[in-house]
């Protein structure tokens, strides 16, 4: 089982719509049964709440399902998931804050924690290393009010995240 988690500031934007663009892609390719997917917020402001209504109306208009809810990330996050992306520099940086002693960074964003590997990094920086966005971090839309653009970043981040993924792991 590949254990994802997508992170951004309250959970109700970027990262809800990132595990759900992310969901459906990966249920497309018939790779459901080996994923674990979720998302978390580096804040508790909007704990239990649904996604924010523009999230969930990008999401509907382009037919991907979301019920999520928001939640905080919490240090055993580290342990339970193989993948932590963060959708900006902030949010990185808060949940390496929580990385466990026992983490050992061994490359850019690869760790080891008791010998079981994982990666933290920013979400685009897999469509970084595909060359296809220049872009380091997914914008709040929370604040900027472009919920359609995040999507179309979302989307490029997602897609170059399963490429990662399905290569690393030969699936």
């Amino acid at each position: 089982m590949i254990r994802v988690l997508f992170v951004c500031m309250g959970n109700i934007c970027r990262s809800p719509m990132a595990e759900a663009v992310f969901q459906h892609m990966v249920d497309e390719a018939g790779l459901t049964a080996q994923f674990k997917l979720d998302s978390a917020g580096t804040g508790d402001w909007h704990v239990g709440e649904l996604a924010h209504p523009k999230t969930r109306a990008v999401l509907q208009k382009h037919k991907i399902p979301y019920d999520g809810r928001a939640r905080q990330f919490i240090p055993q996050d580290w342990m339970n998931f193989d993948y932590i992306v963060a959708m900006d520099s902030n949010n990185l940086a808060g949940i390496t804050a929580y990385s466990p002693k026992s983490a050992k960074m061994v490359a850019g964003g690869q760790y080891l924690i008791q010998d079981k590997p994982m990666e933290a990094k920013l979400f685009l920086s897999y469509a970084n290393a595909d060359k296809t966005t220049s872009l380091p971090e997914v914008p709040d839309p929370y604040y900027n009010g472009k919920y359609d653009e995040t999507y179309d970043l979302v989307n490029i981040g997602a897609k170059a995240l399963l490429r990662y993924i399905r290569k690393k792991h030969g699936i």
